[in-house]
C-alpha cells in the first residue's frame, strides 16, 4: 500500500492522454491539475516530515515495484508521444487546442521523461542508465545525463554551477545560462574523460557525439510522421516545454544558496542546506520525491523511496509548483525569497 501511493504521479498523463483525446478545454487538464489543482492543494493537505525507520527502508529496498513504477513512464512517454502525433495527423486542433496539448505534453515530457530519467540517471545499472538516455530523447536533452551526473552534482550551490540560480537572478536569464552553461559543459565533461582514457574526441567513443546523432534521427523522425512542418514544431516544442520545466526546478531548488570556499581552494561538502526542501506530500509523490532535494544532493545515489527530511535543510514557502508559478513572476519571487534567504543567512 506505501507504494501503491505512487501510482498517483500517473494522474498527469492520464489527463494528457484525456486532454489528448477529447480535446477542447480538456487540452488544459494537465495544465489545470499541475499548476492549478496541485498548488491549490497543497495549501490545505499537512506537510510530511516523517522519515523511514530502518526496517521500512530495508524493505523499500528490497521491493522492485518502487522501480517497476519508473520503467513504465517509458512506454508511458512514448505512447503519449505517438498518439499525439497521430492525433495531429487525424484530427484538426483550434489554435488554443494545440497551445493546451503543446503545454500537456511538455509537462509530461518534464516530469515523466526528464524527471524520472535524473533518478534513473544515478543508478549504477547498465540497464536504467539507458533507460534515462532513452527517456531524455524527446526532449533533446540527453546530454542532461553527463553535465548532472558529472557536473552539477560537484559544483552545485557555487559559480561554477550553471544549473545553480544566484541571489537576484530572475528565472528567465537563468534558464538562458543554465541551458548554454550546462550544454557547454557536457561536451567539456566528456572531452575530459575521453581524455583520461586516451580515447579520439571525434569517434563514437564521444557520448555527446552520440547523443547528437540520436537527436537529430528523433528530429528527422517527428518531421517525416508529421503531415506539415509547423505541427513538426509543435511536437518538439512540447520538449523545449519539458526542458524550461525542468530549468525552472532547478532554478527553485538551489536559489541563492552558496558553498563555503575552504582555505584549500575547494568548496565545503555539499550538506542539506545547499537545496530548497518542499514537504507538502502531494508534490512529493507526483515528483518521485524529488522535492525532498537536499537528502538527493547530500547522498546522489540514494533512490526516491528511501529519501529523508533534513532539519538543517531550508523548507520553500510554497511547493514546486506554486514555486515555479511564483518565480515566473520575477518581483514577486525576489521579494519572498530573499527574504527566506535572510532567515535561513544565506
Amino acid at each position: 500500500m506505501k507504494s501503491a501511493k505512487y501510482l498517483t504521479a500517473y494522474i498527469i498523463p492520464a489527463l494528457c492522454i484525456l486532454g489528448l483525446l477529447k480535446g477542447g478545454s480538456a487540452a488544459y487538464a494537465t495544465v489545470i491539475f499541475s499548476f492549478g489543482l496541485i498548488p491549490l492543494l497543497e495549501q490545505f493537505l499537512p506537510k510530511d516530515t516523517s522519515n523511514l525507520q530502518e526496517e521500512e527502508r530495508d524493505d523499500r529496498l528490497a521491493r522492485k515495484v518502487f522501480d517497476w513504477l519508473l520503467y513504465f513512464n517509458v512506454p508511458l512517454v512514448f505512447g503519449i508521444l505517438g498518439l499525439f502525433i497521430y492525433q495531429l495527423n487525424t484530427q484538426y486542433y483550434t489554435t488554443s487546442e494545440l497551445v493546451g496539448q503543446v503545454l500537456s505534453v511538455g509537462i509530461v515530457l518534464g516530469v515523466c521523461g526528464i524527471n524520472v530519467a535524473h533518478e534513473l540517471g544515478h543508478r549504477s545499472n547498465k540497464m536504467e542508465q539507458a533507460l534515462s538516455k532513452i527517456l531524455l530523447l524527446p526532449t533533446l536533452y540527453q546530454h542532461f545525463f553527463i553535465e548532472h551526473n558529472r557536473g552539477h552534482h560537484k559544483h552545485v550551490a557555487t559559480p561554477l554551477d550553471p544549473a545553480t540560480a544566484r541571489k537576484g537572478e530572475i528565472v528567465y536569464t537563468f534558464w538562458l545560462r543554465s541551458l548554454w552553461g550546462s550544454y557547454g559543459s557536457a561536451w567539456h565533461l566528456e572531452k575530459e574523460r575521453l581524455e583520461r582514457g586516451k580515447l579520439a574526441f571525434w569517434s563514437f567513443q564521444n557520448e555527446m557525439i552520440r547523443f547528437s546523432i540520436q537527436q537529430l534521427i528523433y528530429i528527422a523522425l517527428v518531421l517525416v510522421l508529421t503531415p506539415s512542418w509547423q505541427l513538426a514544431l509543435a511536437v518538439l516544442t512540447s520538449g523545449l516545454i519539458g526542458v524550461l520545466l525542468l530549468e525552472s526546478i532547478n532554478y527553485v531548488e538551489h536559489y541563492g544558496l552558496q558553498r563555503r570556499l575552504l582555505d584549500n581552494g575547494r568548496y565545503e561538502r555539499v550538506q542539506p542546506h545547499h537545496s530548497w526542501n518542499a514537504n507538502y506530500h502531494l508534490g512529493r509523490i507526483m515528483l518521485y520525491e524529488l522535492t525532498r532535494h537536499s537528502d538527493h544532493h547530500y547522498l546522489a545515489n540514494k533512490k526516491y523511496q528511501i529519501l529523508d527530511h533534513h532539519e538543517q535543510a531550508p523548507v520553500l514557502p510554497l511547493g514546486y509548483p506554486a514555486s515555479i508559478l511564483m518565480a515566473l513572476v520575477p518581483p514577486l519571487w525576489l521579494v519572498v525569497m530573499n527574504r527566506e534567504l535572510e532567515k535561513v543567512g544565506a
